[in-house]
């Protein structure tokens, strides 16, 4: 049976399930929860398992779910959803928006928003899930859903590694995952190599010697060194980072001083960068060090910088042979639906499951976007301006097509493995 047939015959059974996944989803954008605080989410997603035939293993990395389902002889296939929302105040205006709150991990209240569609990629998978549950005579293998939390902290993934998920899922031949994006409603695209940028976040403290404001030739000012830093790194991707090869370095923070007439004794900047290969990763990380320790001996600084990395994401590189085998089941079954995904600069932490693993993996997008007003903000060239992106206040899938295609995709993707 070819995976277009196969898929069909198990997303005949889709419209049966349609109603209860959209409530589903809505009950989850309504909920939202922050990184490592996924319980409800958690539980709701093992109920669903369990009632669709999964064995269960949950707190897997502290809030993580793991449902297996063992259907004969066959390839096993893992498929990956994340759970967690985001410390953003929504302005949707939809009817289920979240109103919900939450204590950060710093203690603070804050308000929390599926702003980046982590409930639909769950909605998605648990309906995929139960489709596959209940058409066994389909396909043989066995079948993975894996719900991640903490992606948007970076450490979701390697959470679940090292709390045993290779123990709970041995013999894994392939790793899928997908995200909704600010693309057309319907589309689907992935592509071989680097798709998602590596990230890695960086503090770095320089150090002068505070004085009276009236007075600066008795300090070493922290604030100008920063900013000679600042100017300094904007020539690491212009000029030694080759051309053919994209790359971004953002000074994001730059904080000092308590008053206009105070040189304080120090600054503090907060860089982040994305990269699409491990050479250009090292070669950045090193410039960045390099400048700024260059810049401090230049000033006069009394004290050594101070460096400091955090919230760092893997490169998500798609498995050639992995990918193909996809692209070939998505365009046999989504025809002038399915394209190439394009590099994306955004950044996951899927990929140390499947590096932890040993195994290929691919990563593809699903668009959210009503179709129409994605064109009509294209034709006007405002889609920038028009279409809210991920981790704005104001994103917002569409309900329909996108929960259909992301099912759809995460079933077919499944099957180009599981109906051979």
């Amino acid at each position: 049976m070819t995976t277009s047939s196969a898929a069909s015959k198990v997303l005949a059974r889709h419209e049966d399930i349609r109603a209860e996944q959209e409530q589903l989803y809505q009950q989850l954008h309504q909920h939202p929860e922050l990184s490592h605080q996924e319980h409800r989410t958690a539980r709701t997603v093992a109920e669903e398992l369990r009632k669709a035939g999964f064995e269960v293993h949950a707190g897997v990395g502290g809030t993580g779910v793991v449902g297996v389902l063992h259907n004969g002889d066959g390839p096993s296939v893992l498929l990956r959803a994340d759970m967690d929302a985001l410390p953003i105040r929504e302005s949707t205006d939809l009817p289920y928006a979240s109103t919900a709150t939450s204590t950060d991990s710093d203690g603070n209240e804050v308000p929390v928003m599926h702003a980046c569609g982590h409930d639909v990629h769950v909605a998605c998978l648990l309906g995929a899930g139960r489709l596959l549950a209940d058409s066994r005579d389909v396909w043989r293998g066995t079948l993975i859903a894996l719900f991640q939390p903490a992606e948007e902290a970076g450490d979701g993934a390697r959470g679940m590694v090292d709390d045993g998920l290779a123990g709970i899922v041995p013999g894994v031949d392939v790793a899928l995952a997908q995200h909704v994006m600010p693309l057309p409603a319907g589309w689907v695209g992935t592509g071989a190599g680097p798709v998602l940028s590596a990230a890695d976040s960086m503090r770095v403290t320089v150090h002068g010697r505070g004085a009276h404001g009236s007075m600066p030739h008795a300090a070493v000012d922290p604030v100008v060194l920063a900013a000679m830093i600042v100017v300094r790194l904007q020539t690491v991707v212009a000029r030694e980072v080759p051309p053919t090869e994209t790359s971004v370095l953002t000074v994001g923070s730059i904080q000092a001083g308590t008053k206009s007439n105070v040189i304080p004794d120090s600054a503090q900047l907060l860089l982040n960068l994305r990269t699409y290969s491990d050479s250009t990763r090292e070669r950045m990380l090193e410039a960045v060090r390099r400048i700024v320790v260059a810049e401090c001996q230049a000033s006069g600084s009394p004290r050594e910088p101070e460096f400091e990395l955090f919230d760092r994401f893997p490169l998500t590189d798609n498995e050639p042979a992995a990918t193909e085998r996809v692209a070939a089941a998505f365009a046999a079954f989504f025809g002038d639906r399915a394209t190439v995904l394009p590099q994306q600069s955004a950044s996951e932490d899927f990929s140390d499951i499947p590096n932890a693993l040993g195994v290929p993996y691919t990563y593809w997008c699903v668009g959210g976007v009503d179709a129409e007003t994605y064109r009509r903000a294209e034709r006007a060239g405002r889609v920038a301006q028009d279409v809210p992106v991920n981790h704005s206040a104001r994103f917002a899938p569409v309900m329909q097509p996108t929960l259909s295609t992301g099912t759809q995709a995460l079933v077919v993707g499944a099957l180009a493995w599981l109906a051979g």
